[in-house]
């Protein structure tokens, strides 16, 4: 019998600048649910990458004095090895600049709209932002600046090609007010609809070439680009092989789920559908829509110089422990702050003083009385450790529930209330003070409920830190009993 499949995807990066604090959140949060559905043995297809066409990338290019080509190449680069450096479980990593894979799709995609008749041209005059490379509405407009970037659009006249967004409307509405496209969280799904109420109007889906000079020529027309949206968002299905139809596609399509950023969600929300409904596609299931990390209760800007570097963190504290602070202090679906002073709070508290401890003291306890784990928590065990087996259960089944929900952070702590738990249970019974000749079996039951249980609490810290989790299962089969974490003077 086959397994059932599970395509999960991330956005695709923007390589105008290197890495920062902000995808790596979306990385490790997408990688726990890729991880997390393979051990419930689904077929997981884990996609990221990097999305390298549009104004703002030839700018980029420029002033670094390069070609956009080896421009993209150097970031891009730097996007994989950060995928490395987090240990996160992908399967494959997309670019845009990818002319075996991406291209043909973005051409066969192009070329359904157009048979649709949903392609067309027309004059143009509007505002275009080039930090969303979109054009923007005026209403949309706070005190006539772009909402994401504080900067005037440009007012651009120009002949494009256009997709008619606004003949789906109405059934884009359907789709999410119906769930077959679930948006998460909710009040993202409320502002989506109200939106749409106002009603769609159709998009530029090109842009001239001597204005642009970076992207994916029209096909027919290779006085126009295509607009980088158009091509970036079909990525989700060019990488499982949408040019030519093969198994994959047949087997991934649509995604289970994509994680984007709240900056993003109105392209994935709207473009995305109503070019998946024009194409005769089937739509994504999910959308996971996270939001920023602040530094210090400001927004990261190289500007302000408080951008945080993800390669530094994890070179200074290791790659689960940055893996734990993103998916614990930052609430799943809000904004979070970042400083140091955070940062080593929470590794202090919860990883060197808390897990790290508990694994610590009790493999300590376990090479000096020579107990081993025991196979399981019955009734034939000392009825105290049934105590652990309740604790276990009520952990799993919270557990379980907050993942279903994306609450990573709440799972987290479900499982350091069990960690807690533990250390109240290692106070209470005090299994350094029974006496080896008259309390042997009782010890082995204590220590041994105790390493039986850190065995399960390794098993829960699959998905979020799968080094840490393995880490743990050596120290109790071999007994050693140095920190996994050391505490940060």
């Amino acid at each position: 019998m086959s397994k059932k499949k599970f395509y999960i995807t991330t956005s695709i990066a923007y390589t105008n600048a290197l890495p920062h604090l902000g995808f790596a959140l979306e990385l490790v949060q997408a990688d726990v649910v890729a991880r997390y559905q393979r051990i419930l043995k689904k077929d997981v297809w884990f996609l990221t990458g990097t999305d390298e066409h549009g104004i703002k990338i030839f700018e980029k290019a420029k002033e670094a004095n390069k070609t956009p080509a080896d421009f993209c190449n150097e970031v891009s680069i730097k996007f994989r090895e950060l995928t490395d450096k987090l240990n996160i479980s992908n399967n494959d990593f997309i670019r845009t600049t990818d002319k075996k894979k991406h291209w043909p799709a973005v051409f066969k995609l192009w070329q359904k709209l157009k048979i649709k008749k949903d392609i067309y041209q027309k004059e143009y005059q509007g505002l275009y932002c080039v930090g969303c490379e979109a054009f923007i509405l005026e209403r949309d407009l706070i005190d006539k600046k772009c909402p994401n970037h504080q900067r005037e659009p440009e007012p651009v006249k120009e002949k494009n090609y256009f997709f008619k967004l606004s003949k789906y409307s109405k059934k884009i509405r359907e789709n999410i007010v119906k769930n077959k496209i679930k948006i998460i969280p909710e009040k993202k799904k409320k502002e989506i609809l109200s939106f749409l109420d106002k009603g769609l109007e159709d998009v530029s889906f090109s842009r001239p070439k001597e204005k642009v000079a970076w992207g994916i020529p029209v096909p027919e027309d290779k006085s126009q680009l295509i607009y980088c949206w158009a091509d970036a968002l079909a990525n989700y299905i060019s990488a499982v092989g949408y040019a030519d139809q093969k198994k994959d596609f047949k087997k991934y399509w649509p995604a289970e789920i994509h994680f984007i950023g709240k900056d993003i969600f109105k392209f994935h929300t709207l473009i995305w559908p109503g070019m998946l409904l024009s194409a005769g596609l089937e739509l994504p299931r999910k959308i996971f829509i996270h939001g920023f990390i602040t530094s210090d209760g400001k927004k990261m800007s190289k500007s302000l110089g408080n951008v945080i570097n993800p390669f530094d963190l994890i070179e200074k504290y290791g790659t689960d422990a940055v893996r734990y602070f993103l998916l614990r202090e930052i609430p799943s679906v809000e904004d979070g702050d970042f400083t140091y002073e955070k940062f080593e709070q929470r590794y202090n508290s919860d990883l060197a003083n808390g897990l790290g401890n508990l694994v610590s003291r009790t493999t300590t306890l376990a090479e000096k009385f020579k107990v081993k784990p025991l196979k399981s928590l019955t009734e034939k065990s000392n009825k105290k450790n049934l105590r652990l087996k309740t604790e276990i259960n009520k952990t799993k089944k919270k557990y379980k529930k907050f993942l279903e929900e994306f609450k990573f952070n709440e799972a987290l702590m479900s499982i350091w209330d069990l960690i807690g738990f533990c250390d109240k249970y290692i106070d209470k019974e005090k299994p350094w003070y029974f006496d080896p000749a008259k309390d042997k079996e009782k010890q082995k039951q204590v220590i041994g409920g105790l390493l039986f249980t850190i065995n399960e609490i390794a098993e829960l810290l699959k998905p979020f830190l799968p080094e840490t989790s393995k880490n743990i299962s050596l120290k109790i089969k071999f007994q050693k009993t140095e920190n996994l974490f050391p505490r940060i003077k």
